[in-house]
């Protein structure tokens, strides 16, 4: 775990009262806030949520980053504290509980909050880690609805921090091939994409098939990464889509979505045909179908094991921890003031789909989304 750097009190004194001078200078203010920040060569990260993401990609992947590291834990768990106190060399006085979160805002070791919750809590975690001050880093999806999402936005807005969702895929070199290929035309114009995100579910009783929590099922899950890639292919917006459900299991999927299936037609032309699903295991893949070629990624969605082709032979790539990449470019983001390409904005254009999607499924009828 790389520590936080810690400046001697004479070069803090030194580095504040020359931020002060210019920012007078400048006719604006210059806080000591800021200029602590500027110091810092890895940003503290706290993780809201000890469940199995959080243990098995997301701490591990924080040892590895060269900008960020974990520097404290919220957690509802008591018997979780001391062990991963010990197991990450966490003080006490940086380990929290969903009561006393709030108190996050004097612990100037933490930076970004990382909300790894239930969907239904994402909202109210934003916001009160933006309000303590901190930097957000948020699990996809983004919320359960488009007006969460936007609550989300504007509480980091107003508090002058930066909001991004957990779009892992985007920082996978063999993605980012994909998004190049097609933007160059590599293979002409694009036609078709054929694109499908699912697995078994197991225990019924999980929260992800709890309506209130989840908001969904397959689709917020991991239907949303089918759309993802459409819309990270294209760089387009749908303009339109049609959706229809399958359910086997009226009881384990009593409140949330088993299978759907999706069209969706872009501005260029471009169509998407997209499915997912709880009930079977080997949906992950994406295909581009354009007028001199293809491309296509599968399995193109998990944590490793990625691998592509194309009409000019293999998209290869070693294998990365994408948990890393998107943690570093987060903490860069935040370092050098500048925007992350997976930013709230990009959440809250997925949640307008979904919930265009479950309209169309309700309604029977096609969606004209923009």
């Amino acid at each position: 775990m790389t520590p936080a750097f810690r400046p001697s009190r004479r070069n803090f004194v030194k580095t504040v009262s020359a931020g002060l001078a210019a920012g007078v200078a400048a006719g604006g203010f210059y806080s000591a806030e800021r200029a602590r920040g500027e110091q810092k060569k890895s940003l503290g990260v706290a993780l809201v949520g000890l469940g199995s993401l959080s243990t098995k990609q997301i701490a591990p992947a924080l040892q590895k980053t060269g900008n960020c590291h974990l520097a404290g834990i919220v957690t509802g768990t008591p018997e979780k504290e001391q062990v991963w106190a010990s197991k990450y060399n966490i003080d006490r006085s940086h380990i929290y509980n969903y009561e006393s979160f709030d108190k996050i805002a004097g612990d100037d070791a933490i930076d970004i909050v990382y909300v790894v919750l239930p969907n239904s809590m994402h909202e109210e975690y934003t916001i009160r880690a933006a309000k303590a001050g901190k930097h957000v880093f948020c699990e996809k999806p983004m919320a359960n609805s488009v007006a969460e999402c936007q609550r989300m936005i504007d509480a980091c807005k107003a508090a002058d921090r930066q909001l991004a969702i957990g779009y892992r895929c985007q920082f996978d070199p063999h993605h980012q091939r994909c998004i190049e290929l097609a933007k160059s035309k590599e293979f002409g114009t694009m036609r078709l994409i054929d694109a499908g995100f699912g697995f078994k579910i197991g225990d019924p009783k999980q929260w992800r098939l709890n309506k209130q929590l989840a908001g969904g099922g397959a689709l917020m899950d991991v239907g949303i990464y089918a759309l993802q890639a459409c819309r990270y292919l294209t760089g387009e917006e749908p303009v339109s889509l049609t959706a229809q459900e399958t359910k086997t299991d009226a009881v384990k999927f009593a409140q949330v979505d088993e299978s759907i299936t999706w069209t969706m037609k872009f501005p260029s032309g471009v169509l998407a045909q997209c499915s997912t699903s709880y009930n079977f295991n080997g949906l992950n893949h994406f295909k581009v179908y354009s007028d001199k070629g293809f491309m296509q990624l599968d399995p193109a969605f998990g944590y490793t094991g990625i691998q592509g082709e194309s009409s000019n032979g293999p998209i290869k790539f070693d294998q990365v921890d994408a948990f890393q990449l998107e943690l570093q470019d987060f903490a860069s983001c935040v370092l050098e003031n500048k925007k992350s390409r997976v930013a709230g904005e990009e959440g809250l254009k997925d949640l307008k789909v979904i919930e265009a999607i479950y309209e169309s499924i309700r309604d029977g009828k096609t969606i004209v989304t923009s």
